[in-house]
């Protein structure tokens, strides 16, 4: 989450603080503990067709760029537009910094692709997150 914090922090410039960034990331991306929920994240992905981009942040190799639209469909234009206002940031800043920071976290998260290789590939990341939601 760090990196995260990091990279987004970054990206907005000198209108948010470490703190702030590092509570909006925590909405977007953390379970009820505060850890990192790469499942919801996944299943969100694989719901809006982009299993193929997950994949590619979890495993070696080159992470596959997202674009602003397909994230703000995976969180929903309101949150997005929430979070924004939180940091006293635009939604394009925002979803901008989530798509330079997501993959980089994601793929730190799963170093060499243990993650993915442990859980099956991707099916059974995707196959997990679908048990948590039901």
């Amino acid at each position: 989450m760090d990196l995260g914090v990091k990279l987004l922090a970054q990206k907005l410039g000198g209108s948010a603080n470490n703190d702030m960034v590092g509570q909006v990331l925590g909405s977007l991306l953390s379970n009820s503990k505060g850890d990192l929920d790469l499942g919801s994240l996944l299943n969100g992905m694989n719901g809006g067709g982009l299993s193929d981009l997950a994949e590619s942040w979890l495993g070696d190799g080159d992470n596959k760029p997202v674009s602003t639209n397909q994230l703000e469909s995976i969180f929903g234009s309101d949150k997005i537009k929430e979070m924004a206002g939180q940091l006293g940031a635009d939604k394009g800043s925002l979803l901008e910094g989530l798509r330079d920071a997501l993959p980089q976290m994601v793929d730190k998260s799963s170093q060499g692709g243990e993650l993915l290789d442990q859980l099956g590939g991707i099916g059974g990341i995707l196959g997990m997150a679908n048990k948590l939601v039901k």
